[in-house]
This record gives structure tokens, C-alpha cells and sequence, in this order.
């Protein structure tokens, strides 16, 4: 009997993506936990003792809120909001650094392993962030578990436009392919696109 393909809009119920996200977030586990141990220090220094790593809740797959993992690039005190939202001024002078090698979202992988995030789908956004929110639940897209990263992100897309980002990121659905996902993933670490980069004239 040949077996169908499983949509990706039920993409936490893939089994073959599911062992694909365990397989990279453990192989890639030993070298991102001293990468971030070593990055949190600089945190250190410059916020004055704050804690180098943060949980922040995001909206999740069906809209149900996880508390995602993060290395702190912003001032302690930053007010909460999109990245978009918040200025330029707010980052660490290591958190500018993390952000372009994309070093603050290797703690995430704590996330993939715990089942709340996949390595390839859209970013989760924030709670109060209501019309991005109705836009994704209206193309299908929080049906998606949310990613480490997608195609918005490799395309330079941020949440500042929620409509545009939904139609973006419900592209990513269909049946799922490893290939696909390869194919982000290669692309993110060789420094495609900036995802939601912090403005410079808040």
C-alpha cells in the first residue's frame, strides 16, 4: 500500500519531520551550548549581572502560548514588542553581533528538542501582536509548528507587515519535503535574509 505525504499545515504530527528536527537539534547540541555559555559573557559585562538568557511567550502552533528561549541582545528595561518596534539603540553591542550570525537563536534549539518549535517554520510572534495573529490563523499558518527559521526569514521578510508575512510564510505549506528544509536551513547559515531586524528610527 503507498503511503501519502503529510500536509506540513499538520507539520507537529510529521513524523518525518519531527525526526529531522531531533536529529539536527542533537547533533548540533554540543556545539551550541558552549558557543552560547561563551556568548553569554559579554552579556554579562555590559548589562551589569543580568541574566544572559531569557523565556520570552510567543504565540505557538494553534495559537496556544510557549515560552521560547532566547540570548539576550537587548538593554534590560527594553520594553516588550516586535523587534520592528523597538529601536536600533536597544541592542547590546553583542546582541548586534549575535543577531548577525544569528548566535540568539541557538538556546531554541532547547525549544525544537521540547517539542514547542521546529527547526523550519514560520518565526512566533508575540501575543499582543493580534492582527499578525488573525492573519496567520486566517491563511492556515498557526495550524504550522513555529520555527527557528522559514521562508519569510530567508526572503528578509519581518512582522511589520502581517499580511504580506502571513502570505509569505503560508507558502511554506504543503507536503513537506526534507529536501525544503534542507534548503532553508543552508540558506539561514550561510546568512540569507535578516527577519525582524530592529528599527533604526524608533
Amino acid at each position: 500500500m503507498t503511503s501519502h505525504p503529510v500536509p506540513v499545515d499538520s507539520t507537529g504530527h510529521h513524523r518525518g519531520k519531527r525526526l529531522f528536527d531531533l536529529f539536527v537539534a542533537l547533533a548540533l547540541a554540543p556545539v551550541a551550548v558552549p558557543v552560547c555559555l561563551l556568548a553569554a559573557i559579554p552579556i554579562l559585562f555590559e548589562t551589569g549581572g543580568a541574566t544572559p538568557f531569557f523565556r520570552q511567550i510567543r504565540v505557538g502552533r494553534d495559537g496556544v502560548p510557549f515560552a521560547i528561549l532566547k540570548l539576550r541582545t537587548m538593554a534590560p528595561g527594553t520594553r516588550e514588542g516586535a523587534s520592528h518596534e523597538v529601536g536600533v539603540s536597544t541592542l547590546l553591542a553583542s546582541g548586534r553581533l549575535y543577531r548577525r550570525l544569528k548566535v540568539d537563536e541557538l538556546p531554541q534549539l532547547w525549544n525544537v528538542l521540547a517539542g514547542s518549535m521546529s527547526l523550519v517554520g514560520p518565526r512566533p510572534h508575540l501575543p499582543s501582536q493580534t492582527v499578525l495573529t488573525e492573519e496567520r490563523r486566517k491563511s492556515g499558518v498557526l495550524r504550522m509548528k513555529p520555527g527557528i527559521t522559514g521562508v519569510s526569514q530567508v526572503a528578509g521578510l519581518d512582522m511589520s507587515d502581517p499580511m504580506r508575512l502571513a502570505v509569505s510564510d503560508a507558502g511554506y505549506m504543503g507536503d513537506w519535503s526534507l529536501a525544503k528544509d534542507i534548503a532553508i536551513l543552508w540558506q539561514t547559515a550561510m546568512g540569507k535574509g535578516n527577519g525582524d531586524a530592529a528599527s533604526k528610527t524608533v
